[in-house]
């Protein structure tokens, strides 16, 4: 334990040594700002401040708090972080966990640090309707940080490493999230920011967690022969710098990497070998001073041993998305096994370590590390085209809305590496892997996706759904009357093309929409003045109100299904009831549904309370209409039947129209106690219009299980080249609950129109 005075305070915990030599020492006469430097100042202060806030806090462990702010510093410190950074380390948590406020950080300690802070705090404090909702939420702010300085995700990739080296505190449940969120996203960040060192750690943790079984069996396995396979290496490594050294290349190191235990599960389960089938465990790396002589050492290289076909690939020439540069090469070893040679400059080697840090721990001239560096030398935005896999984030921001599709597209974009093509004039385009020509035609522009109707790769005309290899050169041929099909989205590989296709198809369906928008609209106020109501200032004040620049756009939004009916009704009574008395309501008035039913008789409800779900029929037969399916918080009203008992219709049902006045019973739904409500369950059929692609029934269903819906039956219905008909027969509580239910499946980017429909299921 180490016993530290800082002013007055004393700090009894395990601190590690380069923290204790920028701790002021009370027993130096000068003051405090003479014996810090102001990097100094600063790292010692955001501790003091980090310490004085968790003290009483305690990790699942029982040690205390502080310790882990320490250890994310350590590891900033340890990837060359400047001082801000480092101070971000100690405070990235104390906005979550105490009461300080993110302006507070700023007045303490400046924007710099108080924006890497903002950038990997969590939205706990937030209340959001699903674990998923709150997860992508977190995503899309961490990635808005990101793309402000890049700084923020290698704070919360030092957060993340320090949790799951600590994760066996936690419960079976919290380990499994935590590792599964791992290795779906922070690893593979981490591999796209080049940060290997970060990256293998949190792979093989992940794995250690979510397939313990085979991670100990791999553990074992390496150990066994460990010492064999360092002395065959060294024996090769000695051998390859002999023969390097006499073509008067300057080798500055030669050395071997043991591959980690998950990229070995990972190749045993790709080709589906056991683990004394897989023979390249480690890599040979060599280092040397200039490009010139990276190829100079491959071509000796192969002289001395013989190569295996296909194995080699040139990331020099052609760099990965994350700036990784190397040239690979397998070769058939001395002792007859494949072994894996990589060749790669001083400069390119760091940045194969440290990544997107090496350009703040090393410079690019090849200096000494520091920690001086300054705060825009470590910023990196993404207009930079090393970073265009992050510009792809920041454009699902605004496409994807549903949380569950957008965690998914960020775990197909962030998992696999780039494949590269060419354009005609030879500009290099990056895709994801298994992307198509139409994945192509989209990322050269939207418009050449449009209009694309035929491709040619490498000189040959092929099929629009032919998957790219690396280094084809695509032609995409387009006609002013092509237009996308829908059944490119069974075969789009990348989530910008899909969104497009489906964007336009939204769009070249607006006259449909707009009637249909019309049409439940005209239903549900009548014909007599529809037109004029239209027309009327009321109607623009509505749409306006709703975000909409026309009545038009109104209609065609509420016949897309982007807002509700009674969203568009309420807006309504809304302005008519500003606008006018309600001495000299107008026409318009009385063809809006009311919120309450009106009294046939009396003038006067009796809200006697009962267990009944509806008032005014205690003691009476009757049932819910059929035809309108009328469900808690919708104004009702009864009909008497002929030997049937009173039906319950939703006002403004079209088979009220047909029914006496005299035999009109008003009525209304209990709302004395929710147990009472809570006890029933109300069929409802809805029928929903979809893109029609493999999964999106599923999804459908997913969403209704998140919201505790029973579905009762179910019927799709498709047809080539048009969208999909789902009739579902489910069961909600009230009003409310079917809003809810309405709105989740709304947010799906596949859905065309959701909208309840006619007779409910016997």
């Amino acid at each position: 334990m180490t016993s530290i005075v800082i002013n007055s305070s004393e700090f009894d915990i395990s601190l590690p040594e380069w923290l204790q030599k920028c701790l002021y020492n009370p027993s130096a006469d000068s003051t405090v700002e003479e014996r810090r430097n102001a990097d100094a100042a600063l790292i010692c202060k955001a501790f003091e401040f980090a310490y004085q806030l968790h003290e009483g806090q305690f990790r699942k462990s029982g040690e205390a708090y502080i310790c882990h702010p320490v250890a994310v510093a350590g590891i900033l410190r340890d990837l060359g972080g400047s001082p801000a950074m480092i101070a971000a380390g100690f405070l990235h948590d104390v906005v979550e966990d105490t009461d300080v406020t993110i302006e507070e950080i700023e007045q303490h300690f400046g924007q710099e640090v108080r924006c890497l802070v903002e950038g990997v705090t969590k939205l706990s404090k937030l209340n959001f309707q699903s674990k998923t909702e709150s997860q992508a939420e977190n995503f899309r702010r961490m990635f808005l940080a990101m793309a402000q300085d890049i700084r923020v995700i290698v704070v919360k990739l030092a957060d993340r490493l320090h949790n799951m080296r600590t994760l066996q505190f936690m419960s079976e449940t919290s380990r499994r999230r935590s590792a599964l969120e791992t290795r779906d996203i922070f690893a593979p960040l981490a591999n796209r920011l080049g940060i290997w060192r970060i990256k293998w750690e949190l792979e093989d943790l992940a794995f250690k967690y979510l397939e313990p079984e085979a991670f100990r069996q791999i553990q074992n396995y390496v150990a066994e022969k460990r010492d064999a396979r360092v002395e065959r290496l060294k024996e090769f490594a000695d051998t390859l710098r002999a023969r390097l050294a006499e073509a008067g290349i300057n080798v500055l190191d030669v050395n071997g990497r043991p591959k980690h235990l998950y990229s070995i599960y990972q190749k045993m389960e790709r080709q589906h070998k056991e683990f004394h089938e897989i023979y390249d465990l480690a890599a040979l790396r060599v280092i040397v001073q200039t490009n010139e002589e990276c190829y100079r050492a491959l071509a000796v290289i192969h002289d001395a041993f013989r190569p295996i076909p296909g194995r080699f690939k040139d990331y020099i020439g052609l760099p990965k998305p994350n700036r990784y540069q190397s040239l690979h090469t397998g070769v058939i070893s001395s002792w007859g096994r494949p072994l894996e040679v990589q060749i790669r400059t001083k400069e390119m080697h760091q940045v194969a370590e440290y990544g997107i840090a090496a350009h703040w721990k090393y410079k690019e001239t090849g200096g000494s590390t520091s920690t001086n560096n300054s705060s825009q030398s470590n910023q990196w935005t993404p207009g930079e085209e090393k970073f265009t896999w992050l510009r792809q984030l920041l454009e699902w921001q605004h496409d994807l809305n549903d949380a569950q599709e957008y965690l998914e597209n960020i775990k197909d974009n962030l998992f696999e590496d780039d494949i590269y093509v060419f354009t005609p004039k030879g500009d290099l385009i990056a895709l994801s892997p298994g992307s198509t020509t139409v994945d192509f035609a989209y990322r050269i522009h939207t418009e050449v996706g449009n209009h694309c109707a035929g491709a040619r790769v490498n000189g040959r005309m092929v099929s629009l759904s032919t998957p790219l290899n690396n280094g084809d050169i695509v032609d995409i041929m387009t006609t002013k009357n092509s237009h996308p099909s829908l059944d490119w989205l069974n075969f789009v590989r990348s989530s910008a093309a899909k969104n497009r296709i489906k964007q336009w198809y939204k769009r070249s369906r607006r006259e449909e929409n707009v009637a249909r928008g019309r049409e439940l609209l005209e239903k549900e106020l009548g014909k007599t003045g529809f037109d004029n109501l239209l027309k009327s200032a009321a109607m623009h004040t509505v749409a306006e109100r709703c975000n909409y620049h026309s009545v038009d756009d109104l209609l065609a939004g509420l016949g897309y299904g982007e807002l509700t009916l009674n969203l568009v009704l309420n807006r309504l009574r809304e302005v008519v009831k500003a606008q006018q008395p309600v001495s000299s309501a107008s026409e318009i008035t009385t063809n809006v549904p009311t919120s309450s039913p009106k009294t046939m008789r009396d003038g006067v409800i009796t809200h006697s309370r009962s267990n009944s779900p509806i008032l005014g029929v205690e003691g009476l037969v009757y049932h819910l209409g059929g035809c309108c399916t009328p469900i808690p918080g919708e104004p009702i009203i009864g009909a008497v039947t002929r030997g049937k008992g009173i039906t319950i219709h939703r006002q403004g049902c079209h088979n009220l129209e047909k029914v006496e006045g005299d035999r009109l019973v008003p009525v209304s739904w209990n709302t004395a106690t929710e147990t009472t409500n809570r006890a029933y369950a109300y069929p409802v059929n809805v029928q929903i219009e979809a893109l029609d692609r493999v999964g999106v029934f599923k999804d459908i269903l997913s969403r209704l299980s998140d919201q505790c819906i029973n579905v009762r039956h179910a019927n799709v219905k498709t047809s080539p080249g048009q969208p999909a008909l789902i009739d579902l027969g489910i069961e909600v509580r009230d009003l409310m609950q079917i809003e809810q239910v309405f709105c989740q499946i709304r947010k799906m980017s596949d859905i065309l129109n959701i909208r309840r429909i006619g007779q409910i299921d016997g």
